[in-house]
């Protein structure tokens, strides 16, 4: 059973890993080895958590990284599902 709107992972980044750590984001994109600009992008939901920065984010704070990539695939599926009625494609019929 899939989880009603589930969050986006970056505000769960920001919640449950870089303030409760006492850490600001320029600090916690230095810890994780990437620039500012790309932690600010997934932790404001402009960005997807991708395979790397799920490695990444397992390292430094926990959870694996099937655990993260896990999130962003259910917080995906819900954005899909809250449009499918847009999507216009039928069913294609076994030959």
């Amino acid at each position: 059973m899939s989880m009603k709107n589930p969050p986006h992972p970056g505000g769960i980044v920001m919640r449950q890993c870089i303030e409760p750590k006492g850490l600001d984001v320029t600090q916690a994109a230095q810890d994780l080895g990437i620039i500012r600009q790309t932690l600010l992008d997934v932790i404001n939901e402009r960005e997807k958590i991708s395979s790397e920065m799920a490695s990444r984010l397992s390292k430094a704070f926990g959870a694996t990284p099937e655990a993260w990539l896990g999130m962003q695939k259910a917080y995906d599926l819900w954005q899909t599902q809250d449009h499918n009625s847009e999507i216009a494609v039928e069913q294609l019929a076994v030959a």
